[in-house]
């Protein structure tokens, strides 16, 4: 059966585009949802305005998240923590860390997840790469130094 999409479904395709699913998946999942409706000539006039927008705003989300990639390229964010034996950590320095440092010195939210790093648990500096958007990524250095 084909449908158009009226949002974007990962895997399917975005807005706009007219695509062939079996028909099990439409009618039990994506018309009911309002993912798809018919393909009919109106519907299809309709939505080459939403598939123009649509993909205006992927492009200023790749602009931004560009933008975002330099200032962060080369970033030394630091972190104090209490050491016990061996200089081991007592709190190791986590995703959510480095995400939270990211929006208090760049004021950007970076999803946690995006950041690509093993839990930090002793002194040093490390190289941590933090996902943006798509294939676009940055290179930040990790410091992590003992707390009086």
């Amino acid at each position: 059966m084909k449908v158009l999409l009226i949002k974007e479904v990962p895997g399917l395709g975005i807005p706009g585009d007219v695509v062939e699913v079996k028909d099990g998946y439409a009618r039990n999942y994506l018309l009911p949802r309002g993912f798809a409706t018919m393909p009919t000539p109106h519907e299809m006039a309709r939505f080459s305005k939403l598939r123009a927008e649509y993909e205006a705003e992927l492009a200023d989300r790749r602009t931004r998240a560009q933008r975002l990639a330099e200032k962060l390229s080369g970033a030394k964010l630091s972190f104090a923590r209490k050491v016990h034996d061996e200089d081991k950590l007592y709190a190791a320095v986590r995703p959510q860390d480095v995400a939270k440092a990211i929006e208090e010195n760049f004021g950007e939210k970076v999803d946690p997840h995006r950041i690509r790093m093993e839990p930090i648990e002793a002194l040093g500096e490390y190289e941590v790469e933090v996902g943006i958007y798509e294939d676009i990524a940055a290179k930040v250095t990790i410091t992590v130094t003992a707390a009086d």
